[in-house]
Order: C-alpha cells, then sequence, then structure tokens
C-alpha cells in the first residue's frame, strides 16, 4: 500500500511511520507536516492518514476537497479530539483513530485498509426488468423495502428488485451495511450526517432511524469510525 500520513506534530509523523514499517514493511510511507503540503504533492496515495485539528488547512478542509476530486483515497482521521467523529461524517472518512490508543487503532485500521482496497471492485448481482445487472456495492446509497420488492438507491439511478431486506442484509454481512430501520439498509461509507432519529445521506435523502435500531446503530456507525 501506499501510505501518507499528514500531521503537524513530527513526532506523530514519526511514530505512525515505524508502526507502518514494522507490520507493512513492504508499503511506501510519504509524510506530510500540513495539509497544504500534501495537496501539493499531488495527493497520489491509496490511505491517507490524517490529522484533524492542523494550523493553515485543517484535516476536514483537506478531506472536502479530495471529496470534490476523482481520487479514490481511504481517508482515516487520526485524533486527539473523540468528540469529532460525527462532524467528520460528511467528509466520508474510511475510519477514525484516536492518539491515546494509536498503535492498537492504527494497526487494526490498517487491516481493514488491506481488505477495502482488495474489495473495491466487488458487485452486486440481481434481476429487474427481466435482465440481470451488476453494479458495483461502493455505489449503492441504500435499500428501502417495499412490500415484496426492494428498491435499489444509487447516487444517479433507482433498481426495483424482488427480493427482502433480510435476504439483502444476510448477502452483504461482510460489507459496510447497516440495518437502521425495519424498512431501511443503508451503506455507512454514504453517511453525511447522523441525529438521534435520522441520518442523512450523500444525495440529501433523509432515512428515519428505528427505536428498536437506534442504540446498536450508533454502536455499529462509531465502531465503523473507529475500525
Amino acid at each position: 500500500m501506499r501510505i501518507s500520513v499528514c500531521d503537524d506534530e513530527p513526532k506523530i509523523l514519526d511514530d505512525i511511520e515505524k508502526i507502518i514499517c514494522r507490520e507493512y514493511p513492504d508499503s511506501v510511507v510519504s509524510k506530510f507536516l500540513s495539509g497544504e503540503a500534501f495537496l501539493e504533492a499531488g495527493g497520489d496515495t491509496d490511505v491517507l492518514l490524517l490529522d484533524i485539528d492542523m494550523p493553515g488547512l485543517s484535516g476536514m478542509e483537506v478531506a472536502e476537497r479530495l471529496a470534490d476530486s476523482e481520487a479514490k483515497i481511504l481517508t482515516v482521521f487520526v485524533t486527539a479530539h473523540d468528540e469529532l467523529v460525527y462532524d467528520s461524517f460528511k467528509y466520508h472518512p474510511f475510519a477514525f483513530v484516536r492518539k491515546k490508543y494509536l498503535e492498537k487503532e492504527l494497526l487494526s485500521v490498517l487491516k481493514d485498509c488491506e481488505k477495502k482496497s482488495g474489495s473495491r471492485d466487488r458487485y452486486f448481482t440481481f434481476r429487474s426488468a427481466n435482465e440481470t445487472l451488476s453494479i458495483p456495492i461502493d455505489e449503492i446509497l441504500y435499500f428501502e423495502s417495499l412490500a415484496n420488492y426492494l428498491m435499489i438507491h444509487t447516487q444517479n439511478k433507482e433498481y426495483k428488485i424482488r427480493s427482502t431486506i433480510s435476504g439483502v442484509e444476510s448477502e452483504l454481512k461482510n460489507s459496510d451495511f447497516l440495518r437502521i430501520h425495519k424498512g431501511f439498509l443503508v451503506n455507512m461509507e454514504h453517511i453525511r450526517t447522523m441525529k438521534s432519529d435520522e441520518l442523512t445521506l450523500d444525495n440529501e435523502a433523509v432515512l428515519p432511524i428505528g427505536k428498536a435500531f437506534a442504540d446498536e446503530a450508533k454502536k455499529q456507525i462509531l465502531r465503523f469510525m473507529r475500525r
């Protein structure tokens, strides 16, 4: 993997580099002391370990610029400010690492980055309108249950299939999909903001969080952010 580390503290840069080089000796590690320096270098990387709180461009501002580009970078926020995890949703980080648990959480996240890099080309195959279709799993925003049918919502299109939400949930159990309501299965990568009783997704869709699912949904989303 090509891994870039961006933090205004030289010691943190060195600590992260040592962990990566010890566990992933074949990785190429690049270090940057500011968001500006990372962007000026071209942002050519597979994984970006990004401090949220930096002078100049903050980590969130860097993530926002990356979101507006075509770059397919796994962005991992690394921070001492746990309370910022919810604010970071709209920038679609792949994960969230707390500095006070740096080594433990970083190693777990890097393993997930490896898996994600190998699964980016995974597809969901289904029958719709008398034809068999396959679409990248990453493009699916959410599934919506409609009686004996499901609606598959992507950024640009919707598909209607004859299936159950429980069946699809089981099929995608090793992906980043979360049941937030009896009628909704959501791709956590596309969650922009979360409130106590609803989520907002990339396409501005606002989905309810069912009371029976609320506690577990919040736990899973936090775990997703910190993996």
